[in-house]
């Protein structure tokens, strides 16, 4: 077992604090990860605060990690010692499942194994990137390209799969008019990966207070939620509604949004129920769907394609001891748009 600095929740309520944790020794098909900056989502500050269900503490958050490959397993022929590399929100499953067999190891018939807070292959429960260093199955590690700004990347392994995996599923390409519904750190993704998919993209933000920078990712228009003649004004316009918010929204009205055989794909996770009205469906054939991060394929499909188009998130570097106030921050969405971590700080 290896002993290294982290931070970690002790509980749903007080903040996180400097520990150390456990590393497992690497295994033969393992990869020790010197982890350089690891990004703050959203899903870490839900884990944390209990908000999705019982959390064993202490636990060490952080799914998008990126880093330098300090050691490998004897069978270890994918990475080497130096490469730069990354790890999402997942870290093993079964293989042997159809959605496995399919590449597909996001939807696990068994359960993924997560980047923290699950069980791990050896029993104890696995903890997230906000470390010095991680222990990962080499199959679940991503080559990151060099063209990608190092402390840009971490942020493509949760924001930029998640919205590049729906967007790519509903064949978004040309001619396709997609909306992206909230600007935040998993919004600007959609708008800057849709655009270079060749979309025309709408940002519906509740105001237009992010309007000039809807622009500068490529959006073609900026409309605001709160303004109930946009649902009048954009009434059946788009072919695919990306919902990237995390809380309760009107489920019907943006259906309204719709074209015939429509989409509204919802990838926040609000931690209440959403309701709809299933004659909002029927009447123009159209899909009330969901889409959860990708599979390790399509996850580095993601990266190369980032990297093709010069794609990348906006994110403010942050050192470990302002994590605390970089939750509150999220909370109050005061983040242009993604924080995160120099692990060098922990």
């Amino acid at each position: 077992m290896r002993t290294v600095d982290a931070y970690a929740a002790t509980s749903a309520t007080d903040p996180l604090v400097k520990t150390t944790i456990e590393r497992r020794d690497v295994g033969a098909n393992d990869v020790l990860i010197e982890i350089a900056y690891a990004g703050i989502c959203h899903s870490d500050i839900h884990t944390v605060r209990g908000e999705w269900g019982d959390t064993t503490y202490p636990l060490v958050v952080g799914h998008e990690i990126v880093g330098v490959v300090a050691e490998v397993g004897s069978d270890v022929t994918s990475h080497s010692v130096g490469d730069r590399v990354g790890v999402g929100c997942m870290v093993n499953s079964c293989r042997k499942c159809e959605a496995c067999l399919a590449g597909e190891e996001n939807y696990c018939l068994e359960g993924n194994v997560g980047t923290y807070a699950s069980v791990d292959r050896d029993g104890t429960i696995t903890q997230g990137g906000y470390s010095t260093h991680v222990v990962v199955d080499a199959d679940f590690v991503l080559r990151v390209p060099e063209s990608i700004p190092y402390e840009a990347a971490a942020p493509l392994l949760c924001a930029g799969i998640t919205t590049y995996s729906p967007l790519h599923h509903w064949n978004v390409g040309e001619g396709t008019k997609v909306a992206v519904v909230g600007m935040g750190g998993l919004g600007h993704m959609a708008v800057k990966i849709a655009v270079a998919m060749g979309a025309e993209v709408t940002v519906l933000s509740q105001t237009l207070s992010k309007q000039d920078d809807s622009m500068r990712f490529g959006a073609t228009a900026h409309h605001a939620t709160k303004d109930e003649a946009t649902f009048e004004e954009l009434a059946g316009t788009f072919d695919v509604i990306l919902n990237t918010v995390s809380a309760k929204l009107p489920i019907d009205a943006y259906l309204g949004l719709l074209r015939r055989n429509g989409s509204l794909v919802n990838v926040g996770a609000p931690a209440e129920p959403l309701s709809l009205n299933v004659f909002n469906l029927l009447g123009g054939r159209k899909s009330f769907s969901g889409s959860m991060i990708g599979g390790i394929r399509e996850t580095q499909e993601m990266l190369d394609f980032c990297a093709e188009h010069g794609i990348a998130p906006e994110i403010e570097l942050i050192d470990a001891a302002q994590v605390n106030e970089a939750y509150e921050r999220v909370l109050s969405s005061d983040v242009r748009y993604r924080f995160v971590i120099d692990a060098a700080t922990i």
